[in-house]
């Protein structure tokens, strides 16, 4: 069943560039009234003069981790819309490191971006969605979340662990109307690896090689949007060796091993 997004009020975290952007531009493009947040005020603003019918979507700037902040905006996202129909949580950072270089420090700053935060909005967008006994939620995860590769042992653990509670919520919430799904990322080309962690918690500052040969933004965002029309819950964007890998993770997990220490994923 293809789901109509006209008129649907969508709220976008880690709006202001990359995969958030370009979901942004997607759902515009279906009549939905998007609201974008991040950090950088500026950026969010570029963003929505892109869109189009610029002035039906929202600009509110976020810094996710911050849970008082997440009650702002969603009330002011209700003072204007009245409603919420999807939240997409893309919001995220990724890490470039060795497990036996990353510090604790480093493993809690990742867990409480690409989880914590992810749960407590969440949760609160979820009291407004139960109260409306309809509502659609995304996580962005990543195939890192379902396979686990070298360079990214928290930030695969996070990503796992949101998928997880997500499967949770899917099935507590199904009979009051909500839905989840989950969006299983291979390699996009954006400043993910640029942003990404060292283990000391410093930014990478550079592209890998597997991020600038990857799809585009654009091209995840076409993926995407046309997998959660049609009601997918499970959907895993990539490459053949991404998707492979995460079918093989279900298949055989002592292939998959093999497979990820010969692998290039940097």
């Amino acid at each position: 069943m293809t789901k109509t997004l006209k008129d649907k009020i969508v709220w976008i975290t880690g709006a202001s560039g990359g995969i958030g952007e370009a979901l942004a531009c997607a759902f515009a493009k279906e009549g939905a009234s998007v609201v974008l947040s991040a950090r950088r005020a500026d950026q969010l603003e570029r963003v929505r003069l892109t869109l189009p019918d610029p002035e039906k979507h929202l600009v509110l700037p976020l810094n996710i981790c911050d849970e008082q902040a997440q009650q702002q905006a969603l009330a002011a996202l209700l003072e204007r819309y009245g409603k919420l129909d999807w939240l997409i949580n893309n919001a995220g950072i990724s890490q470039r490191a060795l497990v036996m270089d990353t510090t604790g420090e480093t493993d809690r700053k990742i867990m409480e971006i690409d989880y914590f935060a992810q749960v407590a909005l969440s949760r609160r967008v979820l009291s407004v969605m139960l109260q409306q006994k309809s509502g659609q939620l995304v996580f962005v995860s990543s195939v890192a979340g379902l396979v686990g590769t070298q360079y990214r042992g928290s930030y695969s653990a996070a990503k796992a662990a949101l998928h997880l509670w997500a499967n949770s919520a899917r099935a507590e919430l199904f009979e009051q109307g909500i839905r989840v799904s989950v969006i299983f990322p291979g390699f996009v080309k954006t400043a993910v690896s640029m942003n990404a962690l060292t283990g000391n918690g410093e930014a990478l500052g550079k592209m890998d090689d597997a991020q600038a040969k990857a799809m585009t933004a654009e091209q995840f965002a076409t993926a995407s949007l046309k997998a959660l029309k049609a009601g997918q819950s499970y959907i895993v964007i990539g490459g053949f060796k991404e998707k492979l890998a995460a079918l093989v993770s279900r298949l055989s997990p002592e292939l998959l091993y093999k497979l990820i220490r010969k692998s290039k994923v940097r």
